[in-house]
């Protein structure tokens, strides 16, 4: 499970996602890319980002555990994933999970990240939020269906921003969406 592009893989959000999955029956590796490990701002060029993630994968079947892999992340983390395994198979992932996809830069729509997800080869779970101004669902939606029903599925969170926080107005606490994430990861994965 990678991070996104401001916060590690120690932030509460990604803490909170491995230690739901743990409940779920899920176990997580949890990866850093360099620029983060450096204690740097801006992210590390696309290609070692997609290395990076091929590192990570290589050292979780390494484990020997023989569990099914899953792979993704948090926004860029998920996104860097699926420029990674459409660039070329990830061996050993049944699916890809996008906690908050980037479709598009803040106040700038468009679908042009989404290009490569046509030679993604195994399933892909989205989880977007209703609010994330980094994916129009409007935009989402049509992309996400024409990859094809078979290939993926999209849960959104009612309420939720890119980073799964809910109004309080909603009656909904942030714990809550982070363990609707968690099921729908399992219930999902449960069907590869």
């Amino acid at each position: 499970m990678a991070h996104g592009a401001g916060a590690g893989m120690r932030h509460p959000f990604m803490e909170a996602m491995a230690e739901r999955l743990a409940h779920f029956g899920i176990a997580t590796m949890r990866y850093e890319f360099p620029y983060m490990e450096k204690g740097a701002r801006r992210p590390d060029p696309q290609g070692l980002l997609t290395s990076t993630v091929r590192e990570a994968l290589n050292a979780a079947r390494r484990m020997e555990c023989d569990l099914p892999i899953l792979a993704g992340g948090k926004s860029m983390g998920g996104r860097m994933t699926s420029l990674a395994a459409a660039e070329e198979p990830l061996p050993g992932v049944r699916g890809l999970v996008f906690l908050g996809f980037p479709l598009h830069a803040a106040g700038r729509p468009s679908v042009d990240r989404s290009a490569h997800l046509s030679r993604v080869s195994v399933p892909m779970l989205f989880l977007q939020g209703t609010r994330d101004d980094l994916a129009d669902l409007q935009l989402l939606e049509p992309v996400c269906h024409g990859l094809g029903q078979q290939r993926v599925r999209l849960h959104v969170v009612d309420g939720a921003d890119h980073s799964f926080h809910v109004p309080k107005r909603s009656g909904r606490s942030d714990t809550e969406v982070i363990d609707e994430l968690a099921r729908t990861i399992s219930t999902w994965a449960s069907t590869l």
